[in-house]
């Protein structure tokens, strides 16, 4: 027999607000001048990555990803985030949706630019991510919100 775990309203309050914390400053980074530099310390090797469709490894794989790709601007619309119950603290389910700019924007863009051009035109995605507990990060006291590194990431435009 399997044994389960009842989540409290405590645990998705927690979770929430480590969610809410996860999705401001992962996005920050995300969108700063710097992101190669603060980007990595979210991953670690095993982590997965799968970016519409297209598979990276861990922070090697992240960086990959990311040096080849112009500057974002990212406006989260909404997150939701589940708490996976089986340890303590659990590891969270986040999802995300928004908007996503890449480039200077459609103002930055020469005149020519042809509309369909993704450079510079706000585009739809969801960002799926599972957050993991850090085991090498110090104990964390009650009520206060736990350290995570992403475990997966998964980003699809959706529009």
């Amino acid at each position: 027999m399997t044994a389960t775990t009842t989540l409290t309203p405590s645990d998705i309050e927690i979770a929430t607000r480590a969610a809410d914390h996860f999705t401001h400053i992962y996005y920050t980074a995300y969108d700063s001048d710097t992101r190669l530099a603060d980007l990595p310390p979210f991953y670690r090797p095993t982590s997965s990555l799968t970016w519409n469709g297209k598979p990276f490894q861990g922070v090697e794989g992240l960086k990959e990803l990311v040096v080849k790709m112009p500057a974002t601007k990212h406006e989260v619309q909404s997150f939701d985030c589940h708490p996976i119950p089986g340890a303590q603290p659990p590891s969270l389910l986040i999802t995300v949706s928004g908007n996503v700019t890449h480039g200077r924007g459609p103002s930055g863009n020469p005149s020519d630019t042809p509309v369909r051009c993704p450079e510079g035109h706000p585009r739809v995605f969801s960002q799926t991510f599972i957050l993991v507990p850090d085991p090498s990060a110090p104990p964390t006291k009650p009520g206060e919100v736990a350290k995570y590194y992403v475990g997966a990431d998964a980003l699809r435009f959706v529009g």
